[in-house]
């Protein structure tokens, strides 16, 4: 693999005037505002804002991002949207990318936290989030489709995706199958460059050392008193060690504030996560509705801060080692590897929401027509979510 200069860097971005704070601000408030089913599904979206309808960055320089973003715990579709502020307008970019993708999320998950807390319920918004999804499912088949040139350069490459894929789908976490997809295209580099293959007992060891680990809990038999200290900096420890799903945040929440705590009941967390998933935004919100059942306005405030400032300091102390890695042919290989798993995890999500979501005409409908509005007529992702919303809307409501 050709190496790249410091110029097509974190710091680089393919555009040929600058992008202003205030357009950066409103384009990431806009994707925060709109941004629903996850994730995978932020990342389709941000790849066609960025890459096809600004053109604000190149597509491998978008891939070596998310695949960077991939590897680092915390909330990977917002530690995307940190690296292109800063690709774009430096640390400036980086806090007013990140901050506006996640605010309008925590503003909308306060008010449902305010109403819950006065009525004991959740807002009925099953029929929108039943329309959304099958657009969300087309947002993120388009964006497979437009990275798999620079994602699947090699033969090796399409059979690692195919592994990470049947390894995911059998149950592996997603981070040990980014493990894996990236350490065997290391190795598979390693013999290409020396016949003894010297990275063998460094895929071991990286396998080993690299396994996410869960929190430790200590058995307590008593509540421990609500403290805004406390819940900082629970979500704190929280942000800074959780790779995966919301599925994957559900445990460690429970964990801390349901079993050691007991500051939670099971339904409340449970309606928590589901706000998290039913909002647009990172899934992470869910920490603003826990610090709003707690604390108020204050305590959604430090919980929101909390649970997101590790994602910032990862991407502040990760972003510059992208230059590097690719300046090394087997470390750029490892990074490829990465990059082929990452696809073959959003190709995962697309497949587990598609069976869980498309299960009558209506749903079948809506995502036949947005894969046409999206391919055939060039429509903005943002568009097909609102229409489809407004389609769930009428025919449900």
């Amino acid at each position: 693999m050709s190496s790249r200069t410091e110029s097509t860097a974190l710091t680089d971005s393919s555009t040929k005037a600058p992008v202003s704070l205030p357009e950066l601000a409103l384009v990431f408030l806009r994707l925060g505002t709109l941004a629903f089913g996850g994730p995978a599904a932020h990342i389709a979206m941000m790849e066609s804002e960025f890459v096809h309808k600004r053109r604000w960055i190149r597509d491998e320089d978008f891939l070596d991002r998310m695949a960077t973003a991939n590897l680092l715990p915390g909330p990977s579709s917002t530690e995307l949207a940190i690296f292109i502020g800063y690709s774009q307008r430096g640390w400036p970019g980086f806090l007013v990318a990140g901050c506006c993708f996640i605010i309008p999320g925590a503003i909308l998950v306060s008010s449902i936290a305010a109403a819950y807390v006065r009525f004991g319920a959740l807002p009925q918004a099953d029929a929108i989030l039943l329309a959304i999804k099958p657009a969300v499912i087309a947002i993120i088949v388009q964006a497979l489709w437009n990275l798999r040139k620079a994602a699947a350069k090699t033969r090796v490459l399409m059979l690692i995706g195919t592994v990470s894929i049947a390894l995911n789908l059998a149950g592996v976490s997603p981070f040990l199958t980014l493990v894996f997809a990236g350490a065997t295209n290391g190795v598979v580099e390693s013999f290409r460059q020396s016949r003894r293959g010297p990275l063998a007992l460094l895929w071991i060891g990286l396998w080993n050392a690299m396994s996410p680990s869960g929190l430790p809990v200590d058995a307590v038999s008593a509540v421990v008193p609500v403290s805004l200290g406390r819940l900082f900096l629970s979500f704190l420890k929280i942000g800074s060690v959780v790779f995966g799903s919301g599925y994957v945040l559900l445990a460690f929440l429970r964990a801390e504030f349901v079993d050691h705590l007991h500051w939670l009941t099971e339904k409340q967390l449970i309606d928590s996560v589901a706000v998290g998933q039913f909002t647009p935004g990172p899934v992470f919100s869910t920490a603003t509705f826990i610090g709003y059942l707690l604390g108020g306005l204050p305590g959604a405030f430090l919980a929101t801060l909390a649970i997101f400032i590790p994602g910032f300091v990862f991407v502040a102390v990760g972003g510059p080692l992208i230059p590097k890695i690719r300046r090394s042919p087997l470390a750029g290989a490892v990074l490829d590897g990465v990059v082929a798993g990452s696809l073959a995890l959003i190709a995962v999500v697309a497949w587990q929401m598609g069976r869980s979501s498309i299960t009558d005409w209506l749903t079948i409908s809506i995502l036949l027509v947005s894969l046409i509005a999206i391919f055939r007529f060039k429509l903005n992702s943002a568009w097909s979510i609102l229409g489809a919303a407004i389609i769930g809307w009428i025919a449900r409501g």
